[in-house]
Parts: structure tokens; C-alpha cells; sequence
């Protein structure tokens, strides 16, 4: 062992549980921007596509990623859609302009296809509605048409259009980014929430058992945050469920430290929105605690986007938009990133990774050629595989190294999942230069064989898959990795996300 390996201990106790694991906490989110619908999940004419046009090889990645809740239609995009356009005979469907993106919208996937998509991957939709430039009426209408069993004008028309059964969906967001003055229909956090409390009770009136997401911050940065949400749950708190959290995280001005650290930021996010939500449960004497949807969380080289001239008046079908290409080191603040959503998974109940395929993307396609998985892809698709039962918080002992942006960092961060006949630890390296030994002490687990073990890590931090090289980036087997009386001791490489599945 190289004498210069910096080391770190982290004791599992069995009894510090945070929380179940809900499956929802590692879902997605597929909007009408870019490439995402058309020529992502979506082209008729490719090889692999079903009769309703959806690429069967995007969904068996799909599959593979393990996204369970899916976020749609939007987004920015949801701010200005008429539900409307997206159902019935694809040959009448309107073709219009989205202000959001700047492209032109055909309507060819809508709430019914979409439904039949969601089918083929396993996962769960979770609809946005439009309160940007509608508002109550246009949401009832929408849920009377995906929920109610029929005998309604609506519910008919579902039937009459091909679906039967209604799509029961149980968890809608109420808008999306409605503090941003790039959505369309923005407003104040008192006229936001006003509206987002009536067209919450009006939806509960038709089915109290709805699950309702009122829009938070747009991002930890908004001169409003903290604000907002104490003003827009003032008015909501007793009408709806969850309050979203968004933020995007990218490396800037070459500081690959700070950038590393980007959970502390996603930490504090958290706990403001939490302690802002408490603050108004206990003001308005609410025995009902708000839980947070972080549905808008990923890596997304914001800056560049925001310097390009692709989002234009060209007005095209399907631009090519957002579509990054991430490195090791993008993958593995992501890995920490969801660590983190895990940490707090008793207040963040759901979660989406934004987005699915193509615009800021695990999976990318070419048009009538390959799909492919980013780096993004494999903390993910492994985190969601073996994460269940149970979330155990870890007591971490390791050094710390200084950030511009962050302050003093550990170089170690960790989560664990405990199941009936299973368990695992996931961890990230932050150091940039040096492997870490960590000791585990997983006595209280009762574990008794490492089943795999594998991380994601390359001497290149900025090494990428690209259409050319779509298998440079893979996980490796972390090689030593040895459990022995009840101590787990793993070797993390610099600049790395692992994870250790153990049998109980």
C-alpha cells in the first residue's frame, strides 16, 4: 500500500435511519425542448421504433437507467402548452410556436402516447400544467380527461381517442419556475401563490388523494429565495403536498475543487427550503409537514448555453439544444449529488433528473443511428438498481480541503441503503490528486460477502463518450475493496464515485 494514501473511517449504525427508500427519488424528466421528445424517445423511421414511433432502443436504456417517476411535458415548455393540441387524431393536432424554446411544436407525442411510453420503461408520469398562461379551468378539464373512468365529455373523449383506461396520475406540479422572468406568465410569489392555492383546492375537490407540487425557487441563487417560499406556502400550505426545489451545477473558471463540492450547495438548498416550509407549517399551526420534489437536478454547462445563438427565432422542429456531453468529473458531482438527495430523503420525497435523453441527458441518440450513455448514466443506473428499504445516515471522519466557493470541504462524502437480504454503501473521492483508504465499520449491517464493487474514475477527469466513442467512459471494478470482521476497507481513487453492494 502506498504510504501516501490519505485515509478516512465512516461508521454505519444500523438504527440511524433517515428515511424508506421511495423509488421516486430517482426519477426523470422528459420535456418538449430540443431533441428530448423528437429524435429522442420519439422517431418514427428509425430502425428499432414500435408502431407508436418510440425508439425501443432508448427504452431498454431507459430501463437500464432505472428512472422511475417522469416528469412532463415541461418545463418552460409547460408555461405557454395547450393540453388540448397533444390528444386525438395526430392528423389534426395544431402546429405552434413555443416562446420558451424558440422552436416549433407539432403536437405528434402527446398525454396519451406519452402514457403508452411510460408503459414499455416502468415508470410513473408526473404531469406539469399550465398555469403561465392559463389556469384552473384548463387544469381541470386536463385532469378530468386523464383520470375520470368516463361517463364525462372528457373522459369520453380519452376513450374515443384510444385510451380506455383512465392514466390516474397522482402527483402534478402546479407550473414550473414561476419566480423566473424567462417563464412565460411569470409572476409575484403572492399572485403565484393565490393561484397555485385555488387551482389546487379545485383539483382536490374532484380527488382529495392527489399528490400537488407548488413551485419553489428557481434556484438557491434568485434574489427572491427563501422569500418566495415562505410568501407562496402562506397561501398553499394547506392544499398541497411538496415544494420543488431546480438547481444546475457546472465547473467555471477552471475550479475543479469547488465544482466537486457542488452538493454543499444542493445541502443548503435543502435546508433552507425545509426550515422556510416549517416556519409557515408552524406559524399557520399545521400539523402537515411539506416535503420537497427536487424535480429539476443535474449537471448543465449553463453558461456556454447561455453565450450560444441556439435558442433563436429560427423556429425549427427539434433543434439540437443543451445537448452537453459530460466528463468523469461531471459524473461523479452528479453521483454526489444524488448521495445527497439520499441524505435528505426525509424531506426530498422526489426527485427528477433533468433531463432524459439527448438535452442534458444521461442517453443520447443520433437520428436513425446509435443511443448511447453518457458518463451521467452509471452512478445513476447503479444507485437506483441497488439502493432499497432503508436510508442509514453514516457518521464520516475524513480530511477536509479548501474551496473558493464552498469553504472547506470533506474529501469523503457517503450514503447507505439497507435491505431484508442486502446492502450498500455509495462514496465519492473528492480529492483531485489522491487515492483515499477508507475503514467501514458495517458491523451493525451483519454483512457477510461483497457481492460487487465498482467505480467510476479515469486519469482524464474530463474524458467524455461521444458518438465516435460512445464506450470510453465505463465503471471499473474497484479492485480493493475487502470485508473482513465486520470491516468494510475500500481504496477510493481520486476524482471518483463507487459503490460497494453487500450480501446480508
Amino acid at each position: 500500500m502506498n504510504s501516501t494514501v490519505t485515509k478516512a473511517t465512516i461508521v454505519v449504525d444500523r438504527s440511524a435511519v433517515v428515511a424508506p427508500v421511495n423509488r421516486r427519488i430517482f426519477g426523470s424528466f422528459v420535456e418538449h425542448l430540443g431533441r428530448c421528445v423528437y429524435d429522442g424517445i420519439h422517431e418514427p423511421t428509425h430502425a428499432t421504433a414500435n408502431e407508436d414511433g418510440f425508439r425501443l432502443d432508448v427504452v431498454e436504456l431507459v430501463k437500464e437507467l432505472g428512472s422511475t417517476t417522469i416528469r412532463y411535458p415541461g418545463g418552460n415548455f409547460v408555461s405557454g402548452f395547450r393540453w388540448e393540441d397533444s390528444v386525438g387524431p395526430r392528423e389534426n393536432r395544431p402546429v405552434r410556436r413555443d416562446l420558451a424554446w424558440h422552436s416549433i411544436e407539432t403536437n405528434q407525442v402527446g398525454l396519451d402516447e406519452f402514457s403508452r411510453w411510460l408503459k414499455l420503461t416502468g415508470s410513473e408520469l408526473m404531469l406539469a400544467v399550465n398555469l403561465g398562461t392559463r389556469g384552473i379551468e384548463a387544469v381541470v378539464d386536463l385532469l378530468d380527461y386523464a383520470n375520470h373512468p368516463g361517463g364525462t365529455t372528457l373522459s369520453d373523449a380519452r376513450i374515443k381517442n384510444g385510451t380506455e383506461e383512465p392514466h390516474n396520475v397522482r402527483m402534478w406540479c402546479l407550473g414550473n419556475e414561476m419566480d423566473g422572468p424567462w417563464q412565460t406568465g411569470y409572476m409575484s410569489a403572492d399572485d403565484y401563490g393565490k393561484l397555485a392555492a385555488r387551482t389546487a383546492q379545485a383539483m382536490k375537490a374532484a380527488d382529495k388523494d392527489l399528490e400537488l407540487v407548488v413551485c419553489g425557487s428557481s434556484g438557491s441563487a434568485m434574489p427572491t429565495f427563501g422569500d418566495w417560499e415562505r410568501t407562496v406556502l402562506e397561501h398553499s400550505y394547506e392544499h398541497v403536498d411538496y415544494i420543488s426545489c431546480h438547481a444546475y451545477y457546472q465547473e467555471r473558471d477552471g475550479d475543479l475543487g469547488s465544482y466537486l463540492a457542488s452538493s454543499l450547495d444542493m445541502k443548503y438548498f435543502i435546508d433552507t427550503v425545509a426550515a422556510t416550509a416549517d416556519h409557515v407549517g408552524n406559524k399557520l399551526r399545521s400539523s402537515k409537514k411539506i416535503k420537497l420534489s427536487f424535480d429539476e437536478w443535474n449537471i448543465w454547462y449553463l453558461d456556454e448555453h447561455r453565450a450560444s445563438d441556439e435558442v433563436n427565432d429560427g423556429w425549427r422542429v427539434a433543434p439540437r439544444q443543451l445537448e452537453d456531453v459530460y466528463s468523469v468529473a461531471d459524473a461523479v458531482v452528479l453521483g454526489n449529488l444524488l448521495i445527497t438527495l439520499l441524505q435528505n430523503h426525509d424531506r426530498v420525497a422526489s426527485a427528477s433528473l433533468a433531463q432524459l435523453v439527448n438535452v442534458i441527458a444521461p442517453i443520447m441518440t443520433e437520428p436513425g443511428g446509435a443511443a448511447w450513455r453518457q458518463t451521467t448514466f452509471f452512478p445513476f443506473s447503479v444507485m437506483s438498481r441497488l439502493a432499497g428499504g432503508e436510508v442509514l445516515r453514516p457518521r464520516i471522519d475524513a480530511g477536509t480541503y479548501r474551496t473558493a466557493v464552498h469553504g472547506d470541504a470533506p474529501l469523503v462524502d457517503s450514503v447507505v441503503t439497507v435491505d431484508d437480504g442486502a446492502a450498500a454503501v455509495f462514496l465519492v473521492n473528492r480529492g483531485r490528486t489522491e487515492p483515499i483508504e477508507v475503514s467501514i465499520d458495517v458491523r451493525s449491517l451483519a454483512a457477510t460477502a461483497i457481492t460487487e464493487a465498482v467505480t467510476l474514475h479515469d486519469d482524464d477527469v474530463y474524458a467524455k463518450n461521444t458518438l465516435d466513442d460512445q464506450e470510453r467512459v465505463g465503471l471499473k471494478t474497484l479492485e480493493e475493496a475487502v470485508l473482513a470482521g465486520g470491516m468494510l476497507t475500500v481504496t477510493l481513487p481520486p476524482v471518483s464515485w463507487s459503490a460497494v453492494a453487500l450480501a446480508r
